[in-house]
């Protein structure tokens, strides 16, 4: 058995703001095995940006973590744990072991190099090569997310390329120094649906070629289902369950997933409104006692007022909930 590709233990990020703290990722825990996708779901608001940030040392102050372990077991054995390195280290590590996608593209590219410069930027700045080798290894690349004539469109500039192949670029520098780990903040979503679903397909099938750990960042369950091994739903900076994504999606058990599901247009019958989940996430500055979503809940009771539910293991799976829906039995962690 070899180790977990990236194991979070116990994740906390703060922004200490005039108004008070905020804690977008509050006791995060999961891991991701080698060559696996992780789904990590939940509405505007709900820390899954947060956390990606925080796992690769992209917070800028007022935010800071300020509790947890991340550790990354690199291909050779090594163990790291990102939040103890160096800011020299953790650049050193970051685009080389571990690399972000963002979900818009220009947030990579620099709109006034040509995509050659960049991505032979992005293999000289972490593996001492020609020029030339580099050049290679970035058209190789570019043909592994499905762009033609890839040495040909090396000199071309990123407004030359379309929305969905500028994405394609991006993930294609993401994967030139073949990473450990790769975290996808919602990278498809500003794309149409054939485009998204080639990427996806693409990403899935990279992973497991390669081996790298890829964490999903993600609003859409549609996408999880159809690319993730397994899925983490959050809710006001926790994750509220998590499990197997055929588990998870196919016999929910917090009723915050189980809304989710739910308010799926595809799970909607034609000319009925669409369901929802009512009311709103709370702020983050005040959150209730007890647990978060008591609120928009149809199952919460006094218990659920009083205090937050602590984090319950099931065979399949690990939830937060006093009431979850028929599930087999649990024990608390």
């Amino acid at each position: 058995m070899t180790a977990p590709t990236l194991i979070v233990e116990g994740l906390e990020t703060c922004f200490f703001t005039r108004a008070g703290v905020v804690k977008p990722v509050d006791g995060v825990s999961f891991r991701v095995e080698r060559g696996q996708v992780l789904g990590l779901v939940g509405e505007s608001g709900s820390g899954k940006s947060m956390t990606g940030y925080s796992i690769l040392g992209l917070l800028d102050p007022p935010g800071r973590v300020t509790a947890g372990k991340v550790l990354l077991t690199q291909r050779d054995g090594q163990v790291l744990d990102l939040l103890q390195l160096s800011p020299r280290a953790l650049r050193e590590v970051r685009g080389n072991r571990v690399a972000m996608i963002f979900q818009d593209p220009m947030m990579t590219l620099n709109p006034v190099l040509r995509i050659d410069t960049q991505m032979i930027e992005a293999v000289r700045a972490h593996h001492r090569v020609s020029a030339k080798a580099a050049r290679e290894r970035a058209a190789s690349a570019l043909a592994r997310v499905g762009i033609a004539s890839p040495r040909e469109r090396l000199a071309a500039y990123p407004h030359q390329f379309s929305g969905g192949m500028r994405q394609r670029v991006a993930i294609a520098i993401a994967l030139l120094n073949e990473p450990d780990l790769i975290v996808a903040d919602e990278p498809t979503t500003a794309l149409d649906v054939t485009i998204q679903g080639q990427i996806l397909a693409e990403m899935q099938a990279l992973c497991r070629e390669s081996g790298t750990a890829l964490i999903w960042i993600t609003h859409d369950l549609s996408v999880v289902a159809g690319l993730a091994d397994t899925v983490a739903v959050m809710y006001a900076g926790r994750i509220v369950e998590q499990g197997g994504v055929a588990q998870v999606l196919e016999r929910p058990g917090h009723p915050y997933t189980r809304g989710l599901i739910a308010s799926a247009p595809s799970r909607n019958p034609r000319g009925r409104p669409l369901a929802q989940i009512p009311g709103m996430t709370p702020s983050l500055l005040a959150l209730p006692p007890g647990c978060a979503f008591q609120a928009r809940c149809a199952r919460a009771d006094a218990q659920c007022r009083a205090a937050p539910p602590p984090l319950t293991r099931l065979p399949e799976r690990q939830l937060r909930c006093f009431h979850p829906h028929a599930l087999p039995a649990a024990t608390a962690a």
